[in-house]
């Protein structure tokens, strides 16, 4: 007897292909049978199924699969990987940008757990609540979640961890010597044989540790990260993932090159987090594709992540976040609160803030008219809350900025701020459709778990599926699922995974397409230690499978916990660059 079977439903295979009305049959976590469905109630399979469900109207496609996650902590106190299992998700990969949680010393457990608090916006209440820092070793991390996950869940190995395992306190003043480069290959080759799916760096500066210092990669030689790289070549299955400094403000020839140099050493795709564009400076996109240009002509492959729909993100000048990375604006925001507040009130101080954004990357971030009121914390203010800047502004005379400061000053500034998306016109998603079929492309970038009360990216298929169904309609709902699918499984070199087909594992995601989308992000206290997070429900969630379990019924988690910890080689093949 079968164990599940989804009768009736419109298949999205993954592939790109057609739709097609059929049933689906489920054993031993597989997929047994897909065939043309019959009448409503009268199953076209070969056996019965101990549990049917009846998909009429529904769409049934493959899980959905974020390459780019940084839910290393959070599986340990929340193994379902809220809420990105509501809207779909199925697979993801952590040990994004550099950091990981492993390998770990025992006097170090404070260090990294600052260090992702700073880079990563993870409350350290949770992160000392949530999980036990019990491990050292990479395979000690990766087995205190073996059997106590609802999602697939796959990492790459941090240069950051590998770097302080090694080097300790050094690893964020110098470079490293040839022996201790030597120790960091062994202890890498030890993490990828495992099940590490690779390595992770950064040499961006907008990563700080928690004592406001460059983070160890960053101190890093180019040799020792070609070093590194090479090694994860001699493993199957295994892929990079890196950030510099270019890909937030441009990259440059030096840059296009190292990306170039490391993917063609390790002979894998290296992947890089986030491809933004504007309609307006087309030019822009396509210089942030040289690294993949130059990439092939030397035998490598560079793959920029882009988003498929704004992730919803708010500011503050209270706490960390993207605002403190416009320049000259850190030493000012870490003010004691009363310093703050009287730099803050002094326009020559203001002007000069706004005059150290322009010609930035950061720049379009000082466009405070457009910014809304969200939370605020004095009841004076709570009349502001939904409001847009601008018109506050007019109505009392000032500019954009100078009222803000007011505002959140008021607020002890606790003040919430949501942006307004500058690049959403016709122009800007006609220049992202055209992208998305560049063959260096993928879809990704969600940071999900991450940055938890500012950010919120993990509802991302939901949003994108809505779009394209009942909103742009940039590309088919084939189409859609596919980039979101097949795609990058296929990158990652998943087996079995990404499709619906026989003899894959059976990761389904059955939805309504009249109705398949997602709420408002909303702020909520449920992390430990009442920690703060956004996260959004869904809707039109009908199903969610894992490994042929059902995860996630009418947009609820069931509690169950069939996930897979990934492990290179074993659950991934290689994916070469050349």
């Amino acid at each position: 007897m079968l164990d599940y079977a989804i009768t009736g439903g419109t298949v999205v295979d993954g592939t790109g292909a057609p739709a097609v009305r059929a049933d689906v049959s489920i054993k031993d976590g597989r997929i047994v049978e897909i065939v043309p469905a019959g009448p409503r109630g009268a199953s076209t399979l070969a056996e019965p199924a101990a549990t049917t469900f009846d998909a009429e109207g529904l769409v049934v496609a493959p899980g959905i699969v974020d390459v780019h996650t940084h839910y290393d902590a959070q599986l340990y106190w929340d193994p379902y990987a809220t809420p990105s299992n509501v809207h779909g998700v199925t697979t993801v990969f952590g040990g994004n940008c550099g950091f990981t949680l492993a390998p770990l010393r025992a006097e170090d457990g404070d260090y990294i757990r600052r260090m992702m608090a700073r880079v990563e916006g993870m409350a350290i209440p949770a992160l000392e609540a949530g999980a036990p820092w019990d491990w050292e070793s990479f395979g000690d991390y990766l087995a205190g979640l073996e059997g106590r996950v609802g999602v697939n869940a796959g990492f790459l190995v941090g240069h950051c961890a590998l770097r302080r395992y090694v080097m300790g306190a050094d690893a964020v003043e110098r470079e490293a010597t040839e022996p201790e480069v030597a120790e960091m290959v062994a202890v890498l080759h030890d993490s990828i044989a495992a099940g590490g799916l690779g390595l992770s760096t950064t040499r961006s500066s907008t990563h700080m540790d928690g004592d406001e210092r460059p983070v160890a990669s960053r101190l890093a030689s180019e040799d020792e990260l070609v070093a590194l790289c090479s090694a994860v070549g001699e493993h199957e299955g295994t892929t990079l993932e890196g950030i510099v400094e270019g890909c937030l403000r441009g990259f440059s020839e030096e840059e296009a090159d190292l990306l170039a140099r490391v993917s063609a050493a390790a002979n894998r795709p290296i992947n890089w987090n986030v491809l933004t564009v504007s309609g307006r400076h087309q030019d822009k996109a396509e210089h942030q594709l040289l690294p993949s240009r130059r990439a092939r002509q030397a035998g490598g492959r560079v793959i920029a992540l882009m988003m498929p729909v704004h992730a919803e993100m708010n500011m503050s000048l209270g706490t960390f976040c993207a605002l403190w990375l416009i320049p000259g604006w850190s030493a000012i925001m870490s003010l004691p609160f009363e310093e703050k507040a009287a730099a803050l009130r002094d326009p020559a101080r203001r002007e000069e803030m706004l005059a150290k954004a322009k010609g930035t990357p950061f720049s379009r971030l000082t466009h405070f008219a457009t910014y809304h009121i969200g939370d605020t914390g004095n009841p004076a203010n709570a009349e502001l809350e939904g409001r847009r800047v601008g018109d506050i502004a007019r109505e009392r005379g000032q500019d954009p900025f100078e009222c803000l400061c007011e505002i959140a000053i008021a607020d002890d500034f606790r003040t919430v701020l949501w942006p307004t998306p500058g690049d959403d016109g016709d122009d800007d998603w006609a220049l992202r459709r055209e992208l998305w079929d560049d063959p260096d492309v993928m879809l990704g970038g969600s940071d999900a778990g991450a940055h938890l009360d500012r950010m919120m990216g993990s509802s991302y298929p939901t949003r994108f599926l809505a779009d394209c169904l009942h909103g742009r309609r940039l590309v088919s709902l084939e189409r859609s699922l596919q980039m979101m699918t097949d795609v990058p499984a296929q990158l990652y070199g998943l087996r079995e995974r990404g499709r619906l087909q026989p003899g894959y594992h059976a990761d389904v995601f059955v939805f309504d397409p009249e109705t398949v989308g997602s709420g408002p992000a909303r702020r909520v206290w449920d992390l430990p230690g009442e920690s703060l997070r956004l996260t959004a429900s869904s809707t039109g969630v009908r199903r969610v499978l894992v490994n042929g379990v059902v995860t996630v019924a009418d947009g609820e988690p069931t509690g169950a916990l069939p996930g897979t910890v990934l492990r290179s080689g074993r659950d991934t093949q290689t994916f070469a660059a050349r």
